[in-house]
């Protein structure tokens, strides 16, 4: 087999070796290379930075038997040519020795093969920062000498993903992400804001335009209101919005809904599509293609689960609206759980877009607020109950209090209690849709584009210390 210049074989070759190696029924094998550059900051000065490369190879196995058909996953990283067999016999050893997969079905065949699937896999270096390095240093001077601290870190990935299949499949898909987090402080440590993009190629994240935003936030801060737990008015920005509709629909399975299991489930039987879950004519949807959003236009599942199966891989994912126009229009399924339900074909998302219509800015829903409370972000989201989805959390890095549309200084952290699909109901109003980081779930999910969205009524259940 041929070899990159880095000394690793080239990934397509590996996949294809891996399926001559195969003696089960059927066999996917999907090769991930990825790379990753990153930046650290700290006191308005650069840290570390550094360059990595990695492998992840993930082998699964299929074989047909008298009560049905079983799978085996086996997945390893830094795998060479040598490394092939033992991983190739583990997969078949591992479904050879489980009972039938529930979620069993034909591997999937037909799809057309990507041209570039014998390329070299796609590579991330530290030029991806060539314009972001200058003006992070730009960045770093203004905060010196306006008197405020800059921490943080910038975070490129990319991951070439090629999978090949027993039934002629050969996808490869590149993906890259990126992550930008700013965070200043008072030399007191007593202030603290938080901004955060996420970006394909940072040639769209200015760190200077944070560090202005940034700035601001802190002024804002110098004056200390004391509030007690409460329902509040309540501006939540895109990047909170965001990471409450990311667990939202990572509790949107078909099966689990139609069980009686989450907040989509019918009380007595059945689920709630079809049901109206806002007046407001809010779309919540998922694009392969979003620009800017761009992800993997075909199913890329290294597990079953709920939501993935093993055995739809390479199946294409469609644009879906999981909710149109405020009413609930798809849960997620895969070709095992679409049959049982009797649900359509609606595969895992790999982006989220959540569109209002509307078109104020943040800064002009403050303008029109009498008196409210403005985030900055939601962290430590953890589930209370299912049944509802009941979540709970803390606010981090600056909750404002508004009156008369403009701040009037910074109040003190909750705890809030609230479930997306309830605020969902309840909010009044919807700003513009605008591309976001997930601050939560940043590690996770990155790509979405969420509008602000204004709460009359947002439970903050808690007075919570620290900033």
């Amino acid at each position: 087999m041929s070899t990159l210049s880095n000394g690793r074989t080239k990934p397509h070759e590996i996949v294809e070796r891996a399926l001559e190696l195969s003696t089960a029924d059927g066999c996917v094998v999907i090769a991930d290379e990825e790379s990753s550059a990153n930046l650290r900051w700290a006191g308005n000065a650069l840290t570390t930075n550094g360059v990595t490369r990695g492998r992840t190879l993930t082998v699964i196995a299929t074989v047909d038997g008298k009560e049905g058909t079983a799978s085996g996953v086996v997945s390893r990283s830094a795998v060479t040519a040598d490394d092939l067999e033992p991983l190739v016999r583990a997969a078949e050893a591992a479904a050879r020795g489980a009972g039938p997969a529930e979620d069993a079905q034909p591997l999937v065949t037909g799809t057309p093969a990507s041209p570039d699937f014998t390329d070299a896999p796609a590579e991330t270096t530290s030029a991806v920062f060539a314009d972001f390095a200058p003006a992070l240093g730009e960045a770093f001077a203004r905060a010196r000498a306006g008197g405020r601290e800059l921490y943080g870190f910038a975070n490129h990935e990319l991951v070439s993903t090629y999978v090949g299949t027993s039934t002629g499949l050969r996808l490869r898909h590149d993906q890259p992400n990126g992550t930008l987090e700013l965070n200043a402080k008072s030399p007191d440590r007593q202030r603290s804001a938080w901004a955060g993009r996420s970006t394909r190629d940072f040639k769209d994240v200015d760190p200077t335009v944070l560090d202005a935003e940034l700035a601001v936030r802190l002024g804002w801060a110098e004056r200390k209101i004391d509030l007690p737990a409460g329902r509040y008015e309540t501006l939540l920005p895109p990047t909170a919005v965001a990471d409450l509709l990311i667990y939202q629909m990572w509790s949107a399975a078909a099966r689990d809904a139609v069980e009686g299991r989450t907040v989509f489930s019918k009380p007595g039987g059945g689920t709630r599509l079809g049901e109206k879950l806002s007046e407001l004519p809010l779309t919540l949807r998922s694009d392969p293609n979003a620009p800017g959003l761009e992800t993997a236009p075909f199913v890329i599942a290294h597990s079953s689960g709920d939501d993935a199966s093993v055995f739809d891989n390479g199946l294409p994912v469609p644009a879906t609206e999981w909710i149109r126009d405020g009413e609930l229009a798809r849960l997620t399924t895969t070709r095992h759980t679409a049959g049982l339900t009797g649900m359509q074909l609606s595969p895992g998302f790999g982006n989220l877009i959540l569109d209002g219509g509307g078109e104020k800015s943040l800064e002009e829903m403050v303008a029109g607020t009498e008196r409210g409370l403005l985030l900055t972000c939601l962290w430590y989201i953890r589930e209370v109950d299912p049944a509802t989805l009941l979540l709970t959390g803390l606010t981090r890095d600056g909750v404002y209090l508004v009156e008369n549309g403009q701040v009037v200084g910074e109040v003190n952290n909750f705890r809030f209690n609230e479930s997306p699909v309830d605020l969902l109901s309840r909010a009044s109003e919807a700003g513009r849709t605008e591309k976001t980081l997930p601050r939560e779930w940043s590690d996770w999910f990155t790509r979405a584009a969420m509008p602000a969205l204004r709460i009359p009524d947002f439970n903050m259940s808690s007075v919570s210390k620290g900033v």
